[in-house]
């Protein structure tokens, strides 16, 4: 059903959308969306940190025991 949807079925939808609520809403809404998603950036950034800094507390974190023969040939 939504296959067949272009750039003019999109662009008629955006115009339809502008006109039932609004610039201002719109703008409003965008702005909270894109604090939404700097939120999760940061709380996923801050969670592996904090399993990083679990691992190595605990002696959980990953070592690289690649031998030196190898590490050369990358």
């Amino acid at each position: 059903m939504l296959n067949n949807i272009g750039l003019p079925g999109l662009l008629l939808i955006a115009v339809v959308v502008l006109v039932l609520f609004g610039r201002g809403k719109i703008s409003s809404l965008m702005g909270e969306v894109g604090k939404g998603i700097t939120a999760f950036k940061k709380g996923v950034k801050d969670g592996s940190e904090d399993d990083e800094a679990a691992e190595i507390a605990d002696g959980t974190a990953a070592r690289n025991v690649t031998p030196e023969a190898e590490k050369e040939k990358a």
